[in-house]
């Protein structure tokens, strides 16, 4: 871990660049101009805009930095799929997926020639024949066995819900979301002990959360709430810190807030700014359990959730400890001016110029990539990107990602706070720094390093190192 200075931002975007660099929704739909240090990515995109095939993130190569991820982490030429593919090859290491199931579906995706559509298939097929043998150990007697299958199940089913909207069948996101959520629910109900599913009220709507305890003891523990990002499921949160939180004694929790899964595929509920109504709820639920220390309650904010986190400790004075991974001020200043300058002060003239200046100038893999990072801000969004069309409504996401901002609560945080950099960050170079200068509560900072193979937007070959530096992190703030 080395605590430095990330490198300066590309400072001059071509117009394809800028127009890619909408997708920065702090997932695995990078852009190229995000990523500080990527050489050549205008010739890239330039390169695959010629191909009949268009590359399956959208954006094009130039993503990841080229030479990010050397040798054998390289499972596919274009960068954007393969950061994607890192994930699930990387979460092996907490079973969540199995090294052997994932690069078989690598080569049969690079058989097929790799586009959303092959990748979707064959994700959705691993998942439908894990959920198979899950359902089958489950009849044999096998509960360990269906547990783990059908984790694995909703880790594929993940990985097919990344691309679907750029599929043969954009209309099915929903249904594949469904077959994530059972396979996952299948996990949590096998689990030894049995995740806790209960519904917490954010204003009308009912939050799924999953609260995960060591054993059945009544013991008080201290407790982590795991705040997923953008287009990251469940299954993340059990690779990047559920698994390890359970192993130290701790208890986790698990939730879909607006903008995330349930409430996003199923429910329509878009995200939101004010982050702190979302947890407030989740925190009165934990202070009502016996088995909660309520004096060692801390959060975790993974990829946007690195926004959303510090946001809600900064009006939550009962969170102990936060983790903000990577830290990240504001969405909206990421993006080039070019795109910027397109809100302008009125909807309809803000619309007007979308439709008529951008809108034409966009290829279908843009189209893509747009709907995939503008879904989770407006229902409106969702629904044409599932009939395979564009959105014509820039205004109200826009104005959603502008209001993603918290460098004016920063200094309201109190609790000691762990900012999370990564070496090779795509999607928020710069802003972890920036956020750990604005603290004014006791603070650390690390870098997670391509020497330490932790490289990449949340470390996706290195989900074991990067819960090692967290939870010990946490087990020493919180005395554990």
């Amino acid at each position: 871990m080395n605590a430095v200075d990330p490198p300066a931002a590309d400072p001059h975007p071509s117009r394809r660049r800028a127009l890619a660099r909408l997708a920065a929704g702090a997932g695995a739909l990078a852009a190229p101009a995000l990523l500080s240090g990527c050489t050549g990515a205008t010739a890239s995109t330039a390169a695959v805009a010629r191909t009949a095939r268009p590359s399956p993130s959208g954006s094009g190569p130039g993503t990841a930095a080229s030479g990010a991820a050397p040798g054998a982490m390289r499972l596919f030429d274009d960068p954007d799929v393969n950061f994607q593919a890192l994930f699930a090859l990387g979460s092996a290491g907490q079973h969540s997926s199995d090294v052997g199931e994932v690069l078989s579906a690598v080569n049969t995706i690079n058989k097929a020639g790799p586009s959303n559509q092959s990748y979707t298939a064959t994700f959705n097929s691993w998942g439908d024949r894990l959920t198979s043998q899950a359902t089958q150990a489950g009849a044999d007697g096998e509960q360990r066995t269906q547990c783990r299958r059908a984790l694995r199940a909703s880790s594929y089913y993940e990985q097919a819900l990344y691309f679907v909207l750029g599929s043969d069948d954009p209309g099915s996101e929903k249904a594949v979301y469904l077959a994530f959520r059972q396979a996952w629910d299948v996990f949590a109900k096998n689990c030894s002990p049995a995740a806790d599913l209960v519904s917490v009220r954010y204003g009308s709507t009912a939050m799924p959360v999953w609260f995960f305890r060591p054993d059945t003891s009544s013991r008080r523990r201290p407790t982590l709430i795991l705040t997923n990002g953008s287009d990251g499921q469940n299954t993340d949160m059990w690779t990047y810190g559920v698994a390890a939180a359970l192993d130290r004694g701790w208890n986790a929790v698990v939730y879909n807030g607006p903008g995330q899964g349930e409430l996003l595929f199923v429910g329509e509920v878009a995200m939101t700014t004010r982050w702190e109504n979302v947890v407030r709820p989740i925190v009165d639920y934990l202070f009502t359990r016996d088995d909660v220390d309520h004096g060692r309650v801390a959060i975790s904010g993974f990829s946007l959730g690195g926004q959303l986190a510090p946001r809600a400790a900064a009006f939550d004075s009962r969170l102990a400890a936060v983790v903000a991974a990577p830290g990240c001020l504001s969405l909206w200043s990421a993006f080039p001016p070019q795109i910027r300058q397109i809100l302008g002060p009125t909807k309809a003239g803000t619309n007007s110029t979308w439709n008529k200046d951008v809108v034409p100038h966009l290829s279908a893999a843009d189209r893509f990539t747009l709907n995939k990072r503008f879904e989770l801000y407006d229902p409106a969004v969702l629904r044409a990107a599932r009939q395979g069309r564009i959105f014509t409504d820039f205004w109200t996401p826009a104005r959603v990602i502008s209001g993603l901002d918290i460098t004016k609560v920063v200094q309201r945080i109190k609790a000691p706070t762990l900012v999370v950099d990564f070496e090779f960050e795509q999607f928020f170079p710069g802003q972890a720094r920036k956020l750990y200068d604005l603290l004014r509560c006791p603070k650390h900072y690390v870098e997670m390093t391509r020497a330490q193979g932790a490289q990449l937007h949340c470390s996706p070959m290195a989900p074991q190192y990067y819960c090692e530096v967290v939870l010990d992190w946490l087990d020493r703030t919180l005395h554990t």
